[in-house]
């Protein structure tokens, strides 16, 4: 064991990881979708999960105003919708039109289910927890969604 710099050991472990999704409201009408890496379960009863985000990205203003979100698992069809969710700002562009993606009407506030994901979890937010330049939205799950034919899309398929 050696002692190396946080990046070096980060490295190491961080393969594969699991992507995800999430799609909030823009609080004056429409949807934003964001790529995310830093999630994780948080309770087992009641169903939570924990999504982060940073305080520059456009998803924290949404957030901020909106308290709901939906978690989207992507399927390994949906590599080039992640990357777009990834790479580009909703501030500026409608992501959903950019990705073509196929969604209907969740159940919880009316945020997109997308077709093509292995799984969707519409959330509530319950509370949040500052952590650093990043927000910690934690979220009850309301309804699930599942397609399990489908398979779950690594960061390792990934370029970005």
């Amino acid at each position: 064991m050696n002692r190396t710099d946080f990046s070096s050991a980060l490295k190491i472990i961080k393969n594969p990881a699991k992507l995800a999704l999430a799609v909030m409201a823009i609080p004056d009408g429409g949807f934003n979708l964001i790529t995310l890496e830093w999630f994780m379960r948080t309770s087992i009863q009641p169903p939570m999960f924990a999504i982060s985000i940073g305080h520059s990205r456009f998803s924290y203003d949404c957030l901020q105003k909106e308290r709901f979100f939906n978690l989207c698992f992507p399927s390994q069809g949906m590599a080039d919708a992640v990357e777009i969710c990834g790479t580009i700002s909703g501030r500026d562009q409608d992501k959903f039109i950019l990705t073509k993606l196929e969604w209907f009407k969740g159940r919880l506030a009316g945020l997109p289910i997308i077709k093509s994901a292995v799984a969707n979890f519409e959330c509530r937010t319950i509370t949040q927890v500052q952590s650093g330049d990043h927000t910690i939205y934690i979220g009850e799950v309301k309804y699930s969604w599942s397609s399990p034919e489908k398979k779950l899309l690594l960061l390792e398929n990934l370029t970005i």
